[in-house]
């Protein structure tokens, strides 16, 4: 079946008789295995896997994002990986303008799509459709910039968290983008960000969907994050960010901001040594995984699973495909 225009006659008629297509969605906190998983099932039932992770869109970025090697991918197709440069604007809006046809495609083959990714932002907004916001103000958008650049992300965040608890909740504290956006909004608008979002309830639906998350135990999770630290810097991080730098891509840069790069440019320029490096890598990826659970937990259609229960995660998959 391929997909129709969501505004389209013959595609509410299909919504209405549920014949909508089927998407697969494996999702967790980072380092809890969601690979693994993603490729043992698509290789079951004939998928192909449609990244849903906000820094493996990036080229050059591997090691530091985790990106599956040839190897680990096992023949399976991989849709959306390392298609943008470091430099280039990415975001949720974006995301979606390239997945729909990459779904598409799949679907036409008559294949499975797996959307495989820890980006909640990503996958609401794949599922459920874009948040109708006002445009950029390019003069307040360049003060909050400026403000910013002297003050820090913090600073703003700080701000945001005064006028918007809930949306300072679910954005990090360096995420300068993202906390200029809300900022942005609430002053054009005279609302709360967050109050906008669940106005929205992003409610699209153009797609039936089975949600899978892995979870874990706390203690194993944490001690998987960090030996996957241990092994990022064992395979060459440090000398990855080197070479993005080399390129010509700046500190500044959001890709280059993200867990382990920011990291290593701090080790770089000799603000922290390698251990202080590695202790703040840990835990600050052991925080963003916490932040990806609170996510998830907010969704009652999300399927809790552990990584081995491959019976029962096999069992939900044929269920939901019948």
């Amino acid at each position: 079946m391929r997909l129709h225009n969501p505004g389209s006659v013959k595609w509410r008629s299909l919504i209405m008789k549920d014949q909508r297509p089927k998407l697969i969605i494996i999702t967790g906190p980072t380092a809890s295995g969601k690979t693994t998983l993603a490729v043992e099932m698509a290789r079951e039932f004939n998928a192909e896997i449609t990244n849903a992770d906000s820094m493996q869109v990036y080229r050059y970025m591997d090691i530091g994002t985790a990106k599956p090697s040839i190897s680990e991918r096992k023949g399976i197709i991989h849709h959306l990986i390392g298609v943008v440069d470091p430099d280039d604007e990415f975001n949720a809006a974006k995301y979606r303008e390239l997945a729909i046809p990459v779904i598409r495609e799949i679907i036409g083959k008559m294949k499975r799509c797996f959307i495989v990714g820890g980006t909640g932002l990503y996958i609401k907004t794949l599922l459920g459709g874009l948040v109708e916001c006002p445009p950029s103000d390019p003069v307040l958008r360049n003060e909050l910039i400026h403000e910013c650049e002297e003050k820090g992300p913090p600073f703003l965040h700080e701000r945001l968290r005064m006028l918007d608890n809930e949306s300072a909740d679910h954005i990090h504290p360096n995420d300068k983008t993202r906390i200029i956006r809300a900022l942005e909004i609430i002053t054009l608008t005279g609302r709360l960000y967050s109050s906008i979002i669940m106005e929205h309830c992003f409610s699209e639906r153009p797609f039936r969907t089975l949600k899978i998350c892995i979870n874990m135990d706390r203690d194993r999770l944490y001690d998987r994050i960090n030996n996957r630290s241990n092994r990022m810097i064992e395979a060459g991080l440090i000398d990855e960010t080197k070479g993005l730098l080399e390129r010509g891509y700046s500190p500044e840069l959001r890709s280059m901001k993200s867990l382990g790069y920011r990291h290593v440019v701090s080790y770089l320029r000799k603000e922290c040594n390698i251990e202080d490096m590695m202790s703040n890598l840990k835990q600050d990826t052991r925080r963003y995984a916490k932040r990806q659970l609170t996510w998830f937990r907010a969704d009652t259609e999300m399927i809790w699973v552990k990584p081995d229960d491959m019976g029962l995660i096999k069992s939900k998959i044929l269920e939901f495909l019948e």
